[in-house]
């Protein structure tokens, strides 16, 4: 379900009620932990934090012309789900954030690679949400990019 909207209010607009409360929650979460440098856009028809080109020229090495993504959330058809390259390139962060979710939720933790999917709304974790997004400055996401996940590529 990917969106058309140019920016996060019409993103958040054109939600359903109940996923609305849900996006903005997690946009507020987001935004009140989000590092200096990452900038919020639409990207991917979802709500993106990137590093902007004017921090990271080459922006992402599958589409240049778009900058590094770093992370979005989207609200799907049967779920609520966020996208974090640091979990995917990162196994530190990767197995802290395993860890630590069951301490946040009684639900069992759906993920992919860099994806978390949320399919009850109850379930998400905010605090621990805001903890992910502060781990890691720009300049150590561009570092850790270069080196884990543009490298493989």
């Amino acid at each position: 379900m990917q969106s058309k909207a140019s920016t996060p209010e019409e993103y958040i607009n054109e939600l359903p009620e109940d996923r609305k409360i849900v996006i903005q929650k997690l946009r507020e979460v987001v935004l009140q932990n989000l590092p200096n440098g990452f900038k919020e856009v639409i990207s991917y028809g979802m709500l993106g934090y990137v590093v902007p080109h004017e921090i990271y020229p080459d922006g992402y090495h599958c589409t240049p012309k778009l900058p590094l993504p770093f992370f979005n959330i989207a609200s799907q058809k049967n779920s609520v789900n966020i996208y974090n390259l640091v979990i995917y390139g990162n196994k530190e962060i990767h197995d802290w954030f395993v860890s630590e979710y069951p301490k946040h939720s009684k639900y069992k933790l759906d993920m992919g690679k860099g994806c978390i999917r949320f399919k009850k709304l109850e379930a998400i974790p905010y605090e621990l949400i805001g903890e992910l997004i502060s781990k890691v400055s720009v300049e150590e996401w561009i570092e850790m990019y270069e080196k884990t996940i543009k490298k493989q590529k």
